[in-house]
């Protein structure tokens, strides 16, 4: 391989949650991504506008990855990930997801030059949806 990346790569983003049954009803039926494929109760693939999200429960270290434990986040109030969504209008999108059952830390939000606002995941994952005004 000569080059990295290749137009064929995609990248994937897992998350580690607690409860994939869960989860995927919330990713399906709050977020509005499509599902891919599920894996015996353990894991679900979805894409996302181009995004590809893999949700996966938790475990223990493998022979491939020596030393990392998968887990779902653990304190709410300490982010170390996060998603942006960039919509057309913040607010339009928020009484949409709110409607869907999005449980939002604030009403949208406005900065100036952008409004915003975030929701969690049911495991805390940090969701922002964000218009440039």
């Amino acid at each position: 391989m000569s080059e990295f990346p290749t137009p064929e790569m995609e990248l994937t983003h897992i998350l580690v949650v607690s409860d994939v049954e869960r989860s995927t009803r919330w990713y399906r039926d709050v977020l509005g991504a499509d599902l891919h494929r599920e894996y015996g109760g353990t894991s679900a693939v979805f894409s996302f506008n181009g995004a590809w999200l893999l949700l996966v429960t938790g475990g223990e270290p493998t022979a491939d990855k020596p030393g990392v434990t998968f887990m779902p986040p653990g304190e709410p109030g300490s982010v170390e990930h996060s998603f942006t969504i960039r919509v057309g209008s913040c607010h339009e999108a928020y009484d949409v997801l709110k409607g869907r059952g999005a449980d939002f830390l604030t009403p949208p939000y406005d900065w100036g030059g952008e409004i915003r606002c975030f929701f969690r995941d049911p495991d805390g994952h940090l969701f922002e949806i964000s218009e440039v005004a």
